[in-house]
């Protein structure tokens, strides 16, 4: 009743992003940027939404106490 299999391959290290950049073609590179630049997107849009419903509910209930 061992939960570690003696014949599983060892767990690897994540891999350092110094080490994924060094590694990675000039094509996965790009792909890569592309998605960042979609996840700052989509958190810029996230902070927008979330700063007018701020906004709309300081108009109805007052700002927040200093």
């Amino acid at each position: 009743m061992f939960d570690d299999d003696p014949f599983a391959p060892p767990a690897k290290k994540p891999m350092s992003l110094e080490a994924q950049l060094e590694n990675a073609s000039v094509g996965e590179l790009e792909v890569r940027i592309e998605r960042l630049k979609a996840e700052i997107s989509a958190c810029e849009q996230a902070i927008k939404a979330k700063q007018a419903q701020r906004a709309a509910a300081d108009s109805v209930f007052g700002g927040r106490p200093s």
